[in-house]
């Protein structure tokens, strides 16, 4: 078995979910006792979260690139950054270490094509769903991204930052997420990724009638595969 390294605390919320999912999935395939070995390092998400909101995208990259180090030097084989927004560093993560880094983009995408979904709606946060690093290298790939507009992002946005990520869940939270999600698949989308980690601690498949891709879900699967390919 290889050892996984875990870049998290962004939420820390969430990244509790992927240490339980890879423990899981690790049981089920193996068996008995069996648990993955990996190694986490939790960042203090408030520091993060200051340096997002002036743009200073430098400064996150040289607090995750010493991070990934730190696990690289730990002993870890492959990392996995339990985030969307932060994979807006994730060249220079890679850059950082030798040891490759799990894409959560290139996951879910991978997931999209295994079920032959090619066009799909976008949620996040205002950096995911705005800027060019997550839409465009889904794009890349040969599928088309929709996003909610304006009032919509702004509202997904700060249900991220101002309940979710503080470990509160909300029903009037919940039933805007399932409208826009409504919205989406009203204007072509064939599903739609939950594209924050947090976004699935507040609805889950059985909320809606139109697919939901939660990368959380879906990067914590894959970095098991690789985990256990020489198992």
């Amino acid at each position: 078995m290889r050892t996984i390294g875990l870049i998290g605390g962004m939420s820390w919320e969430s990244t509790q979910t992927y240490y339980r999912l890879i423990n899981q999935r690790v049981r089920e395939q193996l068996g008995g006792l069996h648990s993955a070995r990996l190694v986490l390092y939790s960042v203090d998400f408030a520091e993060i979260e200051v340096l997002q909101r002036r743009g200073d995208w430098a400064a996150t990259a040289q607090i995750l690139g010493a991070a990934a180090r730190s696990l690289e030097a730990a002993g870890a084989d492959f990392l996995v950054l339990c985030t969307n927004t932060m994979h807006i560093v994730a060249s220079q993560v890679e850059q950082a270490v030798s040891i490759p880094l799990l894409h959560i983009a290139d996951a879910t995408a991978r997931e999209l094509h295994r079920q032959g979904v090619n066009r799909v709606g976008l949620l996040g946060t205002r950096f995911t769903m705005e800027q060019a690093f997550y839409r465009e290298r889904l794009e890349m790939q040969g599928i088309q991204v929709l996003i909610p507009d304006a009032a919509q992002r702004e509202r997904i946005h700060a249900i991220i930052f101002e309940e979710l990520c503080r470990g509160e869940i909300r029903a009037d939270s919940k039933a805007d997420y399932l409208a826009v999600v409504a919205s989406l698949a009203g204007q072509g989308a064939l599903g739609v990724i939950l594209g924050c980690t947090e976004i699935g601690l507040l609805i889950q498949a059985d909320d809606t009638d139109v697919p939901l891709f939660d990368t959380t879900e879906i990067h914590a699967e894959q970095a098991v595969a690789r985990l256990l390919a020489d198992a």
